[in-house]
């Protein structure tokens, strides 16, 4: 049985999940001081648990007031298709329950948002660290 928790959870429990799903190629989960600061700068976490292993994350940043930004939503292979990615993000809602939530869907997951509620927004932009203002 999956049950859910919110509050930290640390660089190796999250390193796991990471590792067993797409999403640990394109974070930098083997730079250590990088991903600690990437957990402590979450102010919500949204953990999935099977008994005392953790199987999915969601990380969020939000104002608690207007926006929630969940920066990842990773869900270990082994334990995906069962709708813990959709609790962790029912979850995360319920924390913050008079925010929008706002993402950036890895190219494979794009279809999963459409699926599960999420509205297609045209109007964003990225600037990546080596890009020049």
């Amino acid at each position: 049985m999956i049950h859910y928790r919110v509050g930290e959870v640390s660089v190796e429990e999250a390193r796991r999940v990471y590792r067993a799903c797409a999403l640990g190629a394109r974070r930098p989960i083997d730079d250590d001081a990088r991903f600690a600061q990437m957990l402590r700068g979450a102010n919500l976490i949204v953990s999935a648990w099977d008994e005392d292993e953790i199987v999915g994350i969601a990380r969020s940043l939000t104002d608690w007031s207007y926006v929630t930004y969940v920066a990842d939503l990773a869900v270990c292979e082994s334990h995906q298709k069962r709708g813990i990615g959709l609790e962790l993000l029912r979850r995360t809602r319920i924390e913050v329950p008079q925010t929008q939530l706002v993402l950036f869907a890895a190219p494979q997951a794009v279809d999963y948002y459409v699926k599960i509620g999420f509205t297609r927004h045209a109007s964003g932009w990225v600037l990546q660290p080596d890009e020049a203002l």
